[in-house]
C-alpha cells in the first residue's frame, strides 16, 4: 500500500460522502481476515492502516502473565520472558511485535481494493435509498427504459423505478424513451439495493400535480381535503380555502381553466371534478355528487350514511355511468350514499318506507347547483362538459 492508494481513498471519501474512519476500519478487518487465512489462524494479531502514508502493518499481541498461568504461546508471554524484552513490563501488559509478512503487500492491495469496491456499492445504495426515502409520496420525472404488460421500468436518474401492473393506468400506453411523471409510492431495501415503486394510478399523483400547478395549494392557502380517483377515467377532489377571499375551486381551475387543463393533459384527458369541501355533512355530500343537482339530503351521522334526493331528470347523472359518480362521491366523503329521484322518494314517503328523521334541507345557490360547465372550465377545457354528458 502506498501514498497513491491513500490519495485515491481520500478522493473516494470526498466525492462519495463515505465516512473515512468507517472505511478504514472495514479495510483493517478485511486485511486481518486475509492475514489469518494465509499466515496463521491461531495468532492473535492486529492490522493497522497508516493514515499518513497508506502503509499496512501487522502486529502480534500477547498478554504478560505469571508463569503459573501461562497456557497459550500465541496469546500469552511469561513475565520472565517479557522482562528480557523490557524490564518495565508487568503482568497484564500487552506486548506488540510487528509480524508483517514480506509478501503481504500484494494480498493487502487486492483485499483493500475489494473492500473499497464493495463499500462503494453499499454507500451508493444507501445514498440512493436515503434520497428516495425523502421523496416518498412525491412526484419525480423519469424516462421509460422498458415496458411489458406486467411492469414498466422508469429511469429516475440514479436508479430505476418499477411500476407494476397495479400502479399503471389501464388505458395509458407506455413506450421506451417516453418521459413521464410518476408518484413514488414506496421505497424498499433489497439484497441488490433499493427498490423504488412508482405509480401513475395513485390518487397522490393528482394531489401532487395540483400542488405543482396551483401556487395557493403550495402556499397552504388552499387545502386539498380529499381525493377519490378511478385512474384514467375520473377523479373527484375536495378543496377548502383558509382565506375567505380566495375561491378554492377557481384557484385550482386557473385563468380560463389553464391550471386544471395542464393536469388533465398530463393524465391523458382524465375527467376531474373539483368540489368545495364543507364541514356541514349534507352540504359536502351534495357537492360531492357534482355535476348533478341535489334537492334534499338526509344524514345519519351514527351510521355515516346519507339519503340524497335528486330531480328525476338528474338521476342518471347523479349515479353516473356504471355508478361511477356515486361511487366516487362515497369514496371522497367516506359516507354511504343512497340516491333517489324525487318521484321515487315521494312514492316511498307515501308508502311509509322512511322513518321520520331530521332532514337537512339545502337551499342551493350558484356555488353548487348552478355551477355550470362554462363557469368552471372556459374555452378549450372540456373536462366538465364530458362529465355532464354521461
Amino acid at each position: 500500500m502506498n501514498q497513491e492508494f491513500l490519495n485515491a481513498l481520500n478522493e473516494i471519501v470526498e466525492t462519495k460522502g463515505i465516512d473515512k474512519e468507517i472505511l478504514i476500519d472495514t479495510i483493517e478487518q478485511a486485511l486481518l481476515t486475509a492475514y489469518k487465512k494465509n499466515f496463521g489462524q491461531a495468532q492473535n494479531v492486529e492490522v493497522e492502516f497508516d493514515r499518513e502514508n497508506g502503509d499496512i502493518r501487522v502486529y502480534s499481541t500477547r498478554t504478560v502473565v505469571d508463569e503459573s498461568d501461562y497456557y497459550d504461546s500465541f496469546l500469552e508471554i511469561e513475565l520472565s520472558e517479557a522482562k528480557k524484552i523490557s524490564p518495565s513490563y508487568e503482568i497484564g501488559d500487552v506486548i506488540r511485535n510487528e509480524v508483517t509478512p514480506s509478501n503481504f503487500g500484494r494480498i493487502a492491495a487486492q483485499t483493500a481494493k475489494q473492500v473499497v469496491v464493495q463499500r462503494l456499492r453499499e454507500a451508493e445504495r444507501e445514498i440512493v435509498y436515503n434520497e428516495f426515502m425523502e421523496r416518498e409520496g412525491e412526484i419525480v420525472d423519469g424516462e421509460i427504459t422498458r415496458a411489458t404488460p406486467s411492469v414498466v421500468y422508469v429511469d429516475l436518474g440514479k436508479i430505476e423505478g418499477v411500476m407494476p401492473r397495479s400502479e399503471k393506468i389501464d388505458n395509458e400506453i407506455y413506450k421506451e424513451g417516453q418521459r413521464i411523471k410518476v408518484y413514488v409510492v414506496e421505497v424498499k431495501k433489497g439484497s441488490k439495493g433499493p427498490q423504488i415503486i412508482v405509480s401513475r394510478s395513485n390518487k397522490g399523483l393528482v394531489g401532487r400535480l395540483f400542488e405543482l400547478e396551483v401556487p395557493e395549494i403550495e402556499q397552504g392557502i388552499v387545502q386539498i381535503k380529499s381525493i377519490a380517483r378511478e385512474a384514467g377515467s375520473r377523479t373527484k377532489m375536495a378543496v377548502k380555502s383558509v382565506d375567505e377571499k380566495i375561491d378554492p375551486i377557481g384557484a385550482c381551475v386557473g385563468p380560463k381553466g389553464s391550471r386544471v387543463k395542464n393536469i388533465v393533459d398530463e393524465l391523458g384527458d382524465e375527467k376531474i371534478d373539483i368540489i368545495k369541501y364543507s364541514d356541514d355533512f349534507a352540504e359536502y355530500i351534495s357537492a360531492s355528487l357534482s355535476p348533478s343537482k341535489v334537492v334534499k339530503v338526509e344524514v345519519d351521522e351514527e351510521e355515516k350514511s346519507a339519503l340524497v334526493v335528486v330531480p328525476d331528470y338528474q338521476l342518471s347523472l347523479a349515479i353516473g355511468k356504471d355508478g361511477q359518480n356515486a361511487r366516487l362521491a362515497a369514496k371522497l366523503t367516506g359516507w354511504k350514499i343512497d340516491i333517489k329521484s324525487e318521484s321515487q322518494y315521494e312514492e316511498d314517503l307515501a308508502n311509509g318506507v322512511y322513518d321520520k328523521k331530521e332532514e337537512s334541507e339545502l337551499e342551493f345557490n350558484d356555488e353548487f347547483a348552478d355551477f355550470s360547465d362554462e363557469d368552471l372550465f372556459a374555452d378549450d377545457v372540456e373536462v366538465k362538459e364530458e362529465t355532464v354528458e354521461e
